[in-house]
């Protein structure tokens, strides 16, 4: 399960960068500006969304090789059919579609880790998050050959294929039944007074996935427009911002004792301060911010799915879907959100003012903590 969890998040951290690594292509064939540039990625967004609160009641009782095997594929065949010829509107339609697949395995995958593994899981999962990082790490220079070798639509193309033998790669694996069964659940999908205790994750989640996918599709024009760099830096701090929430979620594999909300509080005040003074003194080269970014924050998603899991008993399936939904809003939100403040203020304003958000995963989780 392992292994297929870490092939699912590798292709899973691809698709989150294809949009950013093509900004530039798309921006030129589907004549976008930065806030339309930001929409497609939050329409990606809204799709994930979709699928993890889907999937959350669904997981918790329904069998789960035909659910996953039933997201790869659809994720599949609208990766597929991509084309460049298409407008937007057919754009924000296939990454709404993209989004809904991987949201569903996303939160299948978290749950199944999380429920094999127990008060233990920070650590598996933090691992098998990583492949996301791997992918999207990856994803750019992707994006960047097969673009030289035909155009920006074949790495989402190419991103397809790897779904499909991911659906295939299904059949070999055993997956653990569902917790609840349809009939045995009880009228509520969540325990008395589980909704209150999860809200201070939502909003870890809502401000982490933002920044993460805002950061991505907002990287080249922050290069180009505000640093005055070529395209080729703004496509490596994507990369490098990976680079870096890889080796946080690789550092929490080496912590000792409990792992508990202190990280997140500690994680999200690091990247508030290394974002925004990053921003403000125009520290350069723009690979080296993005990646002491992604270092400070890398290790906050997967601990906070773990804390949740642990909270939530036979409900993991759904409360892991409500709080990775506030997640997928978020990167709904904070993309299109800040591609509007850099169309009137300018990249350097719309990058900066995303170290706020970050500052706000360092709050909630003190609340937790408390």
């Amino acid at each position: 399960m392992i292994a297929l969890a870490f092939g699912a998040f590798l292709l899973f951290g691809v698709m989150l960068v294809l949009v950013g690594a093509n900004q530039a292509e798309l921006a030129r064939d589907l004549e976008l500006d930065l806030a339309g540039s930001g929409l497609l990625v939050s329409l990606l967004s809204v799709g994930l969304g979709v699928g993890v609160l889907g999937a959350g009641p669904l997981v918790d009782r329904v069998p789960r090789r035909p659910l996953f095997v039933a997201s790869a594929l659809v994720a599949a065949a609208a990766l597929l059919s991509i084309d460049r010829s298409m407008g937007l509107s057919r754009a924000g339609l296939h990454l709404a579609a993209i989004g809904v697949g991987l949201g569903v395995y996303e939160t299948l995958l978290n749950v199944v880790v999380g429920e094999l593994h127990g008060a233990r899981a920070a650590k598996p999962l933090s691992f098998v998050h990583s492949a996301a990082t791997l992918g999207a790490m990856s994803g750019p220079a992707l994006a960047v050959w097969l673009a030289a070798l035909a155009d920006w639509s074949w790495s989402f193309r190419a991103l397809g294929v790897g779904h499909l033998l991911l659906a295939a790669a299904a059949f070999a694996v055993p997956f653990p039944p569902p917790a609840r069964t349809a009939h045995a659940a009880g009228p509520g999908l969540l325990p008395p007074g589980a909704a209150r205790a999860l809200l201070p994750f939502a909003l870890i989640s809502f401000a982490y996935v933002g920044v993460e996918t805002a950061l991505s599709v907002l990287a080249v024009p922050y290069a180009t427009q505000a640093l005055g760099l070529p395209e080729a830096h703004g496509v490596a701090a994507i990369s490098a911002l990976w680079a870096g929430l890889l080796a946080g979620r690789l550092a929490l594999l080496l912590a000792r004792g409990a792992i508990d909300a202190r990280y997140l509080v500690l994680a999200g005040a690091a990247g508030a301060l290394v974002l925004g003074a990053g921003v403000a003194v125009r520290l350069a080269p723009i690979e080296l911010l993005f990646g002491a970014t992604g270092a400070a924050l890398g290790l906050v998603f997967p601990l906070m799915v773990a804390l949740v899991g642990e909270r939530a008993g036979p409900a993991r399936g759904t409360a892991t879907g409500l709080v990775v939904g506030a997640g997928a809003l978020g990167g709904f939100t904070l993309p299109w959100l800040h591609g509007a403040l850099g169309d009137v203020a300018g990249p350097a304003f719309a990058v900066g003012t995303l170290a706020a958000w970050a500052a706000l995963v360092a709050a909630a989780a003190w609340s937790v903590k408390r």
